[in-house]
């Protein structure tokens, strides 16, 4: 898997750059007879530790901290310091962590990103002073080789909008998933903001605002960078996968269509969402004991979120005996503006297909009463929009009725796992996007999943890696929802758990890549020769956090 050259050993780099240097600094773990030999005696405290012996230490000082943006902060300065400290520590409390250096605090993080940056990770690209020069500025990236890229232009991050370049959160936040869940080697991340200005006036505004106060590149000029961009990674990097994150809506679908066939890219917010969505379904269908057939979805948000799942819904149905037009008739859309109808004139491309022949409801609550839908999938970005006489109306017309409340950060969230139960009865089958504790009510504790797009991305990046895939293709993602719904256990179910707990990232990434891998190699997309065990391949592979 690994695409480039071997890093530098302990004894290839002397003096301070040994200490610099995150991916290989071991800190006070270097022996006495290497600080000798590296010329860094006298820079290092006396006494020597052992890997365990830093983490611990380290767990200490992120439990002691106050706020979760305060661990953040932290955490993240220990990994400019010494990123396999850093993966230690996070690995070995993933359940604990992941909420940290990712959802919901991520989300926080890139809301402030201009007033607590300290410190370069990653490449800035400015539509004002790079273009033309795009592949010499990749050149300055001191890794010569590069596996996988996280992209955003800033246009809709997460749940909170156009956040400019303090996007850059998020394209960091994910390639540390791909370490930390799936063992992709650090050394083959690269995280990129594509800074095309901003429409959020304030944040243009901010006297502390890091990134080019223009508004938003649109249009040709926009495409044109893309473009520039998107050949320099293939010339700069050859084969390297692009993952496209947090593009506005209209752009993200662009994107997707104009460059899948001719890239080994994909659009997690999209794709990888779909998979999500899908394996969520798959699973909530053994408790309410209804096929995904059978299932009538009604999706709150039309954005990349809902339409990712509702396009890998219909796919999924038309495998169990639906036509496409009749599968799309159980997909039911609701967007800012209203039911997405066909008699509405301001519908744009993207959300077309799914347009129903019906006529306009006057809110949410009768929507349901009239579509009657089994399930309700929300990515709105908009808190608090499944209230009690929504979430009563669900429980008035299915015995088991399915939830996702999927919006990010946490305070997006369409309702509560606490809301989603008590006014239920007990009886929602419940996932969200952020994290919630598990809920007493009715006499048992209900332990709700996260419905998180980590379980999908890093795997599949995973095997498009051990596969060497020159496309990322639709049945990928299918192939990695199933996958994905194979690891929960009869034991999960019973607690309400459709999704898998946090500490179980990396084996439920093997079994992704392997189903991911398998396609390639179906599908003539893969170019390295097919190992034996494609599980047992990826499992082999997994960048493990030690020193040399």
């Amino acid at each position: 898997m690994d695409r480039s050259p071997p890093l530098p050993g302990p004894d290839e780099v002397r003096g301070p750059r040994c200490l610099s240097d995150p991916l290989i600094n071991k800190g006070t773990a270097y022996t006495r007879d290497e600080r000798v030999r590296l010329g860094i005696e006298a820079m290092l405290p006396p006494r020597v530790e052992a890997l365990d012996e830093q983490a611990a230490r380290v767990l200490v000082r992120v439990r002691g901290k106050t706020s979760p943006l305060e661990k953040y902060l932290y955490l993240s300065a220990l990994r400019a310091e010494n990123e396999t400290l850093f993966c230690r520590v996070v690995l070995d409390h993933l359940e604990e962590m992941l909420p940290i250096i990712y959802t919901p605090t991520v989300g926080e993080a890139c809301l402030e990103w201009s007033s607590i940056y300290e410190r370069p990770r990653g490449l800035y690209i400015s539509a004002v002073q790079h273009r033309g020069r795009i592949a010499q500025l990749l050149r300055n990236w001191p890794r010569s080789r590069v596996g996988i890229i996280v992209v955003t232009d800033g246009g809709r991050i997460l749940g909170l909008g156009d956040l400019g370049a303090n996007g850059m959160g998020i394209p960091i936040g994910k390639l540390a998933l791909y370490t930390l869940c799936a063992g992709v080697p650090p050394e083959l991340c690269l995280p990129v903001a594509l800074d095309v200005g901003t429409d959020n006036e304030p944040l243009r505004c901010d006297p502390h605002y890091l990134g080019e106060r223009e508004r938003r590149m649109t249009a040709e000029p926009w495409d044109a960078l893309l473009e520039e961009f998107l050949a320099a990674t293939q010339a700069v990097f050859p084969g390297a996968i692009v993952q496209f994150e947090d593009f506005n809506t209209a752009c993200a679908f662009r994107l997707l269509q104009r460059y899948r066939d001719s890239l080994c890219c994909f659009n997690d917010d999209v794709q990888g969402t779909g998979a999500m969505g899908l394996a969520g379904l798959y699973t909530a269908g053994r408790i309410t004991g209804r096929k995904l057939s059978g299932q009538r979805i009604l999706f709150v948000g039309a954005g990349e979120a809902c339409l990712g799942i509702g396009n890998i819904v219909v796919a999924a149905m038309q495998r169990e005996g639906w036509s496409e037009a009749e599968a799309k008739q159980r997909c039911l859309f609701v967007d800012s503006q209203g039911l997405v109808i066909a008699g509405r004139k301001d519908l744009p491309g993207h959300k077309r297909p799914f347009a129903q022949d019906r006529g306009p409801l006057p809110d949410l609550s009768a929507a349901i009463e009239n579509f009657k839908p089994t399930a309700l999938i929300g990515a709105s970005g908009k808190g608090g929009l499944f209230t009690e006489s929504v979430l009563r109306a669900m429980a008035r017309l299915n015995e088991r009725p399915i939830v996702f409340a999927l919006s990010n950060p946490t305070s997006k969230a369409e309702c509560t796992a606490g809301q989603a139960y008590a006014w239920t009865d007990g009886r929602a089958v419940f996932a969200s996007g952020s994290p919630f504790d598990p809920v007493p009510f009715g006499g048992r504790v209900h332990a709700p999943g996260q419905g998180n797009n980590s379980f999908v991305f890093p795997g599949v990046g995973l095997g498009l890696l051990i596969c060497g895939a020159r496309r990322v293709t639709d049945e990928m993602f299918f192939a990695a929802a199933q996958a994905l719904a194979a690891q929960i256990s009869e034991a999960d179910l019973e607690q309400g758990r459709i999704f898998p707990v946090a500490s179980r990232m990396r084996e439920v990434a093997a079994q992704v890549a392997a189903a991911v891998a398998a396609v390639a190699y179906a599908q003539d997309h893969a170019t390295k020769p097919r190992p034996l065990d494609l599980r047992a391949e990826a499992a082999r592979v997994m960048y493990e956090p030690r020193y040399a």
